[in-house]
């Protein structure tokens, strides 16, 4: 598939939305457990979610629509282990629908063209990216830890689900 904002802003729209209706009101016990060590729970998920939001995707936009340096910020992959001390999952929730519909608002009124995806900023390992592969970037970003908070979910009733995990995909 080709990229098109339109539809990208039709996943990103939807993701605060997506994930609210998977961990609102759930006990800690599933927001708050992950697959073992070195690994994310739901609400370490949304952590970083919100993290992105505030430098990564619509920063990285302006640097490299509207910098002169085209060098991008390194992202802190572990903010929210930082920042989302003493919050509650709501907490979380509420302010990443804030914050994606403030940065999609933003991306509306940048009235990008399709000469504009095609500009470039300088990323700390991959080097030369496009605005474009930057937002594809974006929308793959939410898919992937929509499927990784069911994921994550799921694998907490590994062992209760007896002999079905050999036939439940998301558990191998």
């Amino acid at each position: 598939m080709e990229f098109s904002l339109e539809e990208s802003i039709s996943i990103l729209k939807r993701t605060p939305s997506t994930i609210r209706s998977v961990l609102q009101d759930l006990p800690e016990k599933w927001t708050h457990q992950n697959e073992g060590p070195d690994t994310w729970s739901p609400f370490d998920v949304v952590g970083h979610l919100i993290h992105g939001e505030k430098t990564d995707w619509i920063p990285r936009t302006k640097i490299i629509l509207f910098e002169e340096d085209k060098h991008f910020i390194p992202f802190d992959r572990f903010a929210q282990f930082k920042e989302s001390g003493g919050k509650t999952m709501e907490d979380l929730l509420i302010e990443f629908e804030i914050l994606r519909e403030r940065n999609i608002k933003e991306l509306i009124a940048l009235n990008l063209e399709e000469r504009d995806f095609d500009k470039h900023g300088i990323h700390p390992e991959f080097g030369e990216v496009t605005l474009k592969q930057l937002l594809a970037a974006w929308v793959v970003h939410d898919l992937g830890h929509i499927v990784q908070i069911n994921r994550v979910m799921a694998k907490q009733y590994k062992e209760e689900a007896g002999p079905w995990p050999k036939y439940l995909a998301v558990l191998n």
